[in-house]
């Protein structure tokens, strides 16, 4: 499926929204749409926006739809996961004339089987007679666009790769640190119904790796930091250090500084941490 023109399905923005994301992200309208053009709207999405499903985690409500994800990231300071990172961007993407198509992809697809796929967003970019990889919503992996080929790829010191499975479909390998270690995909391979269905499972199932576990994530100048419940971690290509969260308050002041994100009664957020972490001890 490739994105309409039209914003009737929420799948593009309209002139003022993209203006907003615009003057979020801090990007001018591209002069052309050209590879550098992509890869500068790629790279500020992922420096502007942190990655968190903390409306899985909290039970709060969220929708697929990019406009529903304008509203909480560019309207608000929130971030997003998958399906509104990827989501946005592929809206802006083609609100710019960008030819954009959504894959439905599937996280550890290569552990779980097909039960995976629709449990992730991915887009294909085409330009000129080449496509692209535009991957901002796997958290903690590529920072620029990537050829839509089998091959290694290196960016700022980390290590990716896509391989092809044995069934036809593609793996994006993640870096060695990666959280979300592969997802699989294929280049013409879109099912919106499959994706929306996934996505009523991650948000309320006991099941879902969303529902019980708290992951925030905020690309750096030359690596990221990730919050997993109360541990954060600081990931560069050459090292990695870890802290606790201890307190309520220490929370919220993570939230602000390191997230940018604004979360509603962040001690809630807190209390829940500290109830998976006592049921574990059980």
């Amino acid at each position: 499926m490739t994105l309409t023109p039209s914003n009737e399905n929420g799948m593009t923005l309209t002139a003022g929204q993209l203006d907003a994301y615009l003057a979020k992200t801090g990007v001018d309208r591209p002069a052309s749409l050209d590879l550098p053009s992509l890869s500068r709207l790629h790279r500020a999405h992922l420096m502007t926006f942190t990655w968190e499903a903390l409306d899985a985690f909290m039970g709060w409500p969220s929708s697929i739809t990019p406009a529903s994800a304008f509203a909480k990231m560019v309207g608000g300071r929130r971030g997003g996961w998958c399906y509104e990172m990827n989501g946005l961007f592929g809206a802006a993407l083609d609100a710019l004339g960008f030819r954009v198509t959504r894959l439905c992809g599937g996280v550890d697809r290569e552990k779980l089987g097909d039960v995976a796929i629709g449990n992730h967003l991915t887009l294909r970019v085409d330009l000129d007679h080449r496509s692209y990889l535009a991957e901002v919503g796997v958290a903690d992996a590529i920072i620029e666009p990537v050829p839509l080929a089998v091959g290694p790829i290196s960016q700022r010191g980390f290590d990716f790769s896509i391989v092809p499975t044995q069934d036809d479909w593609l793996r994006f390998n993640n870096h060695a640190h990666g959280i979300a270690r592969s997802f699989d995909f294929r280049a013409d391979h879109s099912d919106e119904a499959a994706m929306a269905d996934t996505h009523g499972w991650l948000m309320r199932d006991p099941g879902s790796p969303f529902t019980n576990a708290l992951a925030v994530l905020r690309h750096t100048a030359n690596g990221y930091v990730a919050l997993q419940n109360d541990r954060l971690r600081t990931v560069t290509p050459i090292s990695v250090s870890e802290h606790r969260i201890t307190s309520a308050d220490h929370l919220a002041d993570t939230f602000e500084t390191i997230f940018d994100l604004e979360i509603p009664r962040p001690e809630r957020v807190w209390d829940k941490i500290q109830a998976i972490g006592r049921d574990e001890a059980a």
